[in-house]
Formats: C-alpha cells, structure tokens, sequence
C-alpha cells in the first residue's frame, strides 16, 4: 500500500469498509427525520471520509438516499453508476478542471461502484447522504443479479462485484 495511503488511514482513524477501501464517519446529524418509506427514523444528513488504494474498488451497491461525493486528493476516481434506467453514466471525480468534477451527485436507487484512475496511488474521497446513512438503506450488488438485470453491463458488474 502507499505510504501516503498507510498514513492517511491512521491519522484519520479509517477502518475497512464492506464495500472495499476505508472510511470513517465524520458526521451525523442531531436531527431525525421521519420518512414513510422506511422502518424508523434516519439521520437528516451523515458524511464519510472514503478512500480507495491501489487496485482497491468500491463494489456495486445501492442506496435509498441521495450521494454527493467529494473529491479531497490523491489520484483521481472514477464513479460507475448504473441509473434506474439501466443506463450507465460513469463521472471523473479529480482536481483536473478541464475533465473532472470536484463533486457528484448519485440518485437514490443507482447502482454504484468507485475505482481509482492511477493504481499505483490512492484516491481520498467523501460521501453526504441525505437522509444519513443507515445500514438498512444499504445493499451491496450480488453479481448474478446484477447481470441479470443488466446483461449490457457484464464486464463491468464482474470487474467491481465481489465473488459470491
């Protein structure tokens, strides 16, 4: 792993993340909110601090609440999301103005999956959620499934799931 990658996981207190890579949570919101559409409250907003190494990804998954990601520093990431639609749009996230976007925003209900650009580096990243985080709202994509649903997005559902 890259020293620089070693020391941000320690001076930041990150831990292994089921998706892959490493987070912390770094904020939860006092305020609940109730939605009808799920069972109990959520946290109006949570924040992460997530970051991926090397040939690390973040594996499909979804979410019932909207994602903005934010790009910190490191390598530049890219985002692999599969809408609702089935459409796949794929976003750079980096400090390169010219190609890249400091922020993005994923839409409740895509399918979601990061990868580093350079894999000799890390790339430090965060994520918002609103309504916050539960693990209630969160799956991680089976690729079976996934394939089955999207057939058109093989390669790319078997390259970021994990083996069953």
């Amino acid at each position: 792993m890259n020293i620089i990658a070693s020391r941000l996981i320690d001076n930041l207190g990150l831990r292994e993340h089921p998706e892959g890579g490493f987070f912390t949570e770094t904020y939860r919101s006092n305020i609940e909110v109730e939605l009808k559409d799920r069972d109990g409250s959520r946290a109006l907003c949570t924040s992460i601090y997530y970051l991926l190494s090397e040939n690390q990804f973040s594996a499909f998954h979804i979410m019932k609440s909207d994602e903005v990601w934010h790009f910190y520093s490191g390598s530049s990431l890219t985002l692999h999301v599969i809408g609702t639609e089935g459409k796949l749009k794929q976003v750079q996230l980096g400090n390169n103005i010219e190609k890249e976007a400091f922020q993005a925003v994923v839409k409740s209900g895509s399918w979601l999956a990061a990868s580093v650009n350079d894999s000799s580096f890390y790339s430090l990243v965060g994520c918002t959620l609103s309504p916050g985080f539960n693990i209630l709202d969160w799956n991680l994509g089976d690729r079976p499934q996934l394939t089955k649903m999207y057939p058109q997005h093989k390669e790319l559902i078997k390259k970021f799931t994990r083996p069953c």
